[in-house]
């Protein structure tokens, strides 16, 4: 079995990184031209530990 290895760059902090990964209007942006949405549980905003979206 082969295996990929993926590096990825970024010039920003870690808590900048991680908010950005949560960020669940940032999501919705980056799929505009599929159409998700958020429509149960937190639907905006920073998603924190035990929270769900759906």
């Amino acid at each position: 079995m082969s295996t990929i290895y993926l590096d990825t760059i970024i010039k920003a902090d870690i808590q900048t990184v991680f908010d950005l990964a949560r960020d669940i209007d940032l999501h919705q942006k980056s799929t505009f031209k599929t159409g998700e949405k958020a429509i149960a549980g937190r639907t905006s905003g920073l998603i924190e530990e035990g929270e769900t979206v759906t």
